[in-house]
């Protein structure tokens, strides 16, 4: 997979970008990315690549030109399988589900934006998805474009090192959030390492590894059990759960 990210800061994308899971995943060549700094693009001498609004109001706008050019400088990009993709708190909600549309592309164009926002003709006339990543503000569209970067790299065969390693992370397949983890001290501060984990029968570790999950999404996240396919048994805890908490506030 080829990833292009569009920005007018590439210094805030490369060391991200250069360590860890992404960086590697790079090294192995399992995954491309390649930064374009906006401003190379841009036509005239002083590389300017936003301007005031028409019709007056506070912050500046990102012209089109150098977008437009940046874009159309990428080969394959009317491909069926690249997306042109604006990253905008306008855009849909980035989600697992997302990240795995986008892995089965052969070429994803990221544009990360600032100031004011972009002029109308981008979005309208080149892209061809717009995304957010949550709804609050944030300086630029380069953290959203690495979070987007970062979760569809670990679904790319071969990137992670176990098979099933993308799976089970939180928000994985299962559509639920990951049971607590324990590592050495057993015991730290007073604090116990629960003995199942130290019992060596991974059937009674698996059952309660199931268990702490759904515990905790339904402490946390229990919207997240609303689209997820559980079995009689994971439903009868929930129940437990439920019961358990009408309980607890009479």
């Amino acid at each position: 997979m080829h990833i292009h990210l569009l920005t007018l800061f590439p210094e805030v994308c490369h060391p991200y970008l250069d360590t860890s899971i992404v960086g590697r995943a790079q090294k192995s060549g399992n995954l491309l990315v390649s930064v374009h700094d906006i401003r190379d693009y841009a036509a005239d001498h002083h590389h300017v690549t936003d301007d005031t609004p028409y019709g007056g109001g506070g912050g500046m706008i990102i012209k089109p030109e150098p977008v437009f050019a940046a874009v159309e400088s990428i080969d394959g990009r009317d491909s069926d399988k690249s997306e042109i993709i604006l990253l905008t708190p306008q855009g849909r909600l980035f989600s697992q589900d997302t990240a795995h549309e986008l892995v089965k592309l052969d070429q994803i164009i990221l544009i990360a934006g600032r100031y004011e926002g972009f002029d109308e003709r981008i979005r309208e006339y080149l892209v061809t998805d717009e995304i957010s990543v949550g709804d609050y503000v944030v300086t630029g569209g380069e953290l959203p474009a690495l979070m987007i970067v970062d979760a569809v790299a670990r679904l790319i065969p071969g990137v992670l090192g176990a098979i099933d390693a993308a799976e089970k992370d939180s928000h994985g397949e299962s559509g639920i959030l990951e049971h607590p983890h324990y590592t050495r001290p057993v015991n730290f501060r007073g604090w116990d390492v629960p003995d199942v984990l130290l019992s060596g029968n991974h059937e009674k570790i698996a059952n309660w590894r199931m268990k702490e999950s759904l515990r905790r999404t339904w402490q946390r996240r229990p919207d997240l059990l609303i689209d997820t396919q559980l079995s009689e048994y994971e439903k009868e805890f929930i129940a437990e759960l439920a019961e358990e908490s009408v309980v607890k506030w009479k």
